[in-house]
C-alpha cells in the first residue's frame, strides 16, 4: 500500500507546476496564495476536528505559518509569474541541494568531496536552466524570476531544517502552520489591495494547488516514507520530469533541450551529493 501512496503523490506533484502556471493566467501570485491556503486550512480543519486540541506547543507554527505558506509560497508563485512554468520549476527543484549547504552553518554539517562534486553539478544544471543553455553569455530570460526560483529553494530547505525538531503530528501541524499562515497572508492582501474574488477559473485552480500541491499529497508522501522511504525517495526523481512532459501538453509551453539537460544535471547532483 505504501508504494501506492508514493506513486500516487509522485503524479499529483506533477501536476502542480501546470496548475500553478495556469492559475495566475486569472490572478495574482497572492490572491491564488490567499484562496489556495485557506482550502488547505478547510481540508486540514476537517482532518483534525475529531483531535482537536490547542496546547502550548502549536504556538510553534506561529513563526512557521510566516515561512510556510506565506514567505515560501509568495516567492515560488511569484517565480512562475516571471518565468516559464519550465524554469520554475526546475529552479525550485535545487531545493535539496540549498538543504546541504544550509546544514554546513546550522547543523556544523562537514562536506566531502562526493558531495561537492554533486552542488557543483546541481548548480551548474541550474545556470543551464537559468540561461537557455547560453553559459558563456549568462543571458537570464529574467533576473528578478530566476532570483525567486532559486529563493523558493531556499526557504524550502530552510523550512525543513524548522521541522526537524517539530514532534507534532502532521495533521496537526499543518492544521496550525495554515490557520495562523492564512492568518497572515489575508493581511497582506487586504494591504496590498489583493482581496478581491478572481475568475472561476483561477479559483478553481486554487482549490487544485490547496488540495493537491499543499495538502493531500502531503498526506500520501507521509504513508509512502512511514513504509517503504527507499522507494518513495528514488520514484521522486520522476517529479520534475513528468511535471516537463505535462508543462509541454497542459500549458502549452515547448520545453528547450537545455532545460531537460539541465534538470537532468541538477537530479544527478542530488543523486551524487546524497549520503550514503
Amino acid at each position: 500500500m505504501s508504494r501506492k501512496h508514493a506513486v500516487g503523490a509522485v503524479l499529483l506533484w506533477s501536476t502542480v507546476a501546470s496548475a500553478f502556471k495556469l492559475s495566475l493566467r486569472y490572478m495574482s501570485p497572492l490572491q491564488l496564495l490567499l484562496y489556495a491556503s485557506l482550502t488547505s486550512l478547510a481540508l486540514f480543519g476537517l482532518l483534525y476536528a475529531r483531535d482537536f486540541s490547542p496546547r502550548r506547543d502549536n504556538l510553534r507554527s506561529a513563526y512557521l505559518g510566516l515561512v510556510n505558506p506565506l514567505l515560501y509560497y509568495t516567492v515560488l508563485f511569484s517565480a512562475y509569474d516571471l518565468l516559464p512554468a519550465q524554469e520554475a520549476q526546475a529552479l525550485n527543484y535545487t531545493w535539496p541541494l540549498m538543504l546541504v549547504l544550509l546544514s554546513i552553518p546550522l547543523l556544523g554539517k562537514k562536506l566531502g568531496a562526493r558531495t561537492m562534486a554533486g552542488l557543483f553539478l546541481g548548480f551548474l544544471g541550474a545556470l543551464v536552466v537559468a540561461t537557455k543553455g547560453d553559459l558563456g553569455g549568462l543571458n537570464f530570460t529574467d533576473p528578478l524570476g530566476v532570483a525567486l526560483g532559486l529563493g523558493s529553494a531556499v526557504v524550502w530547505a530552510a523550512y525543513w531544517l524548522l521541522n526537524l525538531r517539530d514532534e507534532r503530528q502532521l495533521v496537526e501541524k499543518m492544521f496550525w502552520n495554515f490557520l495562523f499562515g492564512f492568518a497572515y497572508v489575508s493581511i497582506v492582501a487586504v494591504a496590498t489591495g489583493n482581496l478581491t474574488v478572481p475568475p472561476v477559473e483561477g479559483l478553481a485552480g486554487a482549490v487544485y494547488v490547496g488540495l493537491f500541491e499543499m495538502g493531500i499529497t502531503f498526506l500520501l508522501w507521509y504513508r509512502a516514507v512511514e513504509g517503504d522511504m527507499a522507494f518513495a525517495s528514488n520514484l521522486a526523481y520522476l517529479v520534475p520530469f513528468l511535471s516537463l512532459f505535462l508543462i509541454s501538453i497542459v500549458v502549452g509551453e515547448s520545453i528547450a533541450p537545455a532545460t531537460v539537460a539541465g534538470l537532468a544535471m541538477i537530479v544527478g547532483g542530488i543523486v551524487l551529493g546524497r549520503e550514503r
